[in-house]
């Protein structure tokens, strides 16, 4: 047990999550934890398996006496979101995440913490060791790269699962049970871009830092601010006063993440480098005023860059550039009209990238309605069109269609008021959870999604709160025991 989380409760959960921690694991990199998963699985004698592209299942034979239960899957994903403070010191591919106690919560140190999803991760390697645990045939299902695509879910073939119940323990608020989730696709956009020859002017870099960022699905209606969308804004106001030569823009690096920072490079006469800081200062001013309540710390910079830069882009593909990415649409586009303070469909501008000869963007939506979603990525080609750029739209990910009815909602409703003494909330979530995909290939999988309070995940922010997972554990393993 790690000295960092003595005394939390249950002990061998969060032993499990101190050896979690210490396993580079950012989405597409989670070979590592992966055969962390089967080594604690061989070491309990455990039947385990591995797919083609590195989900896990395990499988534990149920307690004697209750052969007849119908079989139960413990689902998380292994990877996280890999997010730091520009002024953080940290590489995800070999370092550990250094976590921290701060009273009831536990956080990391200036990056992502990755209780999401290695709590639930962590939960079912304590349930598969658990020689007191009372259950009917059990799996645990352990899938990859969820968090850039549901590569993992999506990839699962027919017949490596074998239950009828699953418990997918990637929610983040206890005592709430999901029953339902949003589908969503990206639109992958490219512009062509032209540059000039001549490089006339100095370097300067105008950056945009300390917006917090957060999980487009669950805080896209918190009202945080976009460092891609007002980077953009700011350049626009200023190409109607100043004349400078954009060498690149870049901002944003997940998709399914709000931009936290994002910064552009360009040229400029030096004799106008007052004026335009000063402009912009007023223009950072005004969305300061318009973020306060939720951007405490954001924050800007307009200083002088050293190097050679690359030749700066045409007057014509600055405008197309700087024009589209200020109208793409992001934020919540229509709340759910029936769900209170549910959103229905929304879209995240999440990537900026320049390359010498074109701009790399990416833009992710979200809807529990599928009509929304394709009508959103038909407006967002639209805007592609007028801007004469190429966009791509591959598949998505199907929701989730919640079941009041299900079997399984009024055992574990049941179970949850009487461990807890009050009644759990049901409702559905704007994110996407592995659920759709798990339902739409094995039809009639009765499923609900629960999990300990998570607070800011995919932001450096992210931080669980100890005794929720104290009560996330109790309500799971008393849930496994009434279900056998």
């Amino acid at each position: 047990m790690s000295a960092t989380f003595e005394g939390l409760k249950p002990p061998h959960l969060w032993k499990h999550f101190a050896q979690i921690l210490k396993i580079p694991r950012c989405s597409g990199n989670e070979k590592a934890v992966g055969d962390y998963v089967i080594s604690v699985a061989e070491s309990l004698n455990l039947e385990r398996e591995r797919d083609n592209v590195g989900n896990v299942v395990i499988r534990k034979k149920t307690t004697p006496g209750h052969e007849n239960a119908d079989g139960v899957i413990l689902q998380g994903h292994l990877d996280m979101v890999c997010e730091k403070n520009s002024d953080v010191d940290h590489d995800f591919s070999k370092d550990e995440i250094q976590a921290e106690v701060k009273g009831d919560w536990v956080q990391a140190k200036g990056t992502t913490l990755g209780s999401d999803n290695g709590i639930g991760v962590a939960a079912s390697l304590a349930a598969m060791e658990d020689e007191n645990l009372v259950h009917g045939p059990l799996e645990f299902l352990f899938t990859v790269d969820e968090e850039t695509g549901l590569t993992g879910a999506t990839k699962i073939e027919p017949g490596f699962l074998k239950g009828k119940k699953l418990l997918n323990l990637d929610s983040e608020e206890e005592g709430v049970f999901t029953i339902g989730c949003a589908g969503g696709a990206d639109s992958e956009v490219s512009l062509s871009l032209k540059r000039n020859k001549s490089r006339g002017g100095e370097l300067f870099k105008l950056k945009l830092i300390g917006f917090r960022g957060g999980h487009s699905g669950i805080d896209i209606n918190q009202g945080r601010g976009n460092a891609v969308r007002l980077l953009a804004r700011m350049l626009w106001q200023a190409m109607k006063e100043f004349s400078f030569k954009l060498v690149r823009m870049e901002g944003g690096n997940k998709r399914n993440a709000i931009a936290r920072e994002a910064w552009a490079d360009f040229l400029i006469d030096p004799s106008q480098s007052q004026d335009l800081a000063s402009s912009f200062k007023k223009a950072f001013d005004k969305i300061k005023f318009e973020f306060q309540a939720v951007e405490k710390e954001a924050n800007f910079s307009f200083v002088k860059s050293d190097g050679n830069p690359d030749s700066p882009l045409t007057p014509d593909s600055q405008q197309a550039l700087i024009n589209l990415l200020f109208t793409l649409p992001h934020g919540v586009i229509s709340m759910h009209p029936e769900m209170k303070d549910l959103v229905e469909t929304s879209t995240n501008l999440a990537i900026i990238h320049t390359h010498q000869d074109h701009a790399e963007i990416i833009c992710s939506s979200r809807s529990s309605v599928a009509s929304a979603l394709e009508a959103t990525r038909n407006s967002i080609a639209a805007m592609c069109e007028l801007a004469k750029a190429e966009v791509k739209q591959p598949d998505g990910y199907p929701g989730w269609t919640p079941d009041l009815q299900s079997p399984l909602l009024k055992t574990l409703k049941e179970v949850y008021q009487k461990v807890s003494q009050k009644e759990p909330q049901v409702g559905a979530i704007h994110a996407g959870l592995e659920c759709g995909i798990i339902g739409e290939k094995y039809p009639g999988m009765d499923m609900i999604s629960f999990g300990p309070t998570i607070e800011h995940p995919h932001s450096p922010e992210e931080r669980v709160h100890a005794g929720s997972v104290e009560k996330f554990w109790t309500f799971l393993t008393s849930a496994l025991t009434d279900l056998a």
